[in-house]
């Protein structure tokens, strides 16, 4: 699958607030995707927890994830099937870049 730079944000189809705020973060959804696979493409073939991009990105969790999941969604990235442990001690997966370009 290719890169789709318009990829809409996710938003729950019954809910017409879900939609316009769906709609008011497009633009900085499509930049914080970007920001998110840089970080996880320059992470090379050791990769990074949700956690990591959060604390490297200093982005909200609720701001991250749905970026990562986009991502996971175009194939640009993947599980790396390793997994590391968070500060809180739980394991987590281990994302890679699988793409060079997005």
């Amino acid at each position: 699958m290719s890169f789709q730079p318009d990829m809409f944000p996710p938003f729950i189809r019954h809910s017409d607030t879900s939609r316009l705020a769906a709609i008011s973060v497009l633009d900085s959804a499509r930049t914080w995707r970007a920001k998110v696979y840089r970080y996880i493409r320059e992470a090379g073939v050791n990769g990074v927890t949700d956690d990591e991009i959060q604390r490297g990105l200093g982005l909200n969790p609720s701001t991250q994830r749905p970026r990562r999941v986009e991502l996971v969604e175009l194939g640009v990235i993947a599980d790396s099937l390793d997994r590391r442990r968070t500060p809180s001690g739980r394991l987590a997966v281990v994302w890679v870049a699988i793409a060079r370009r997005v």
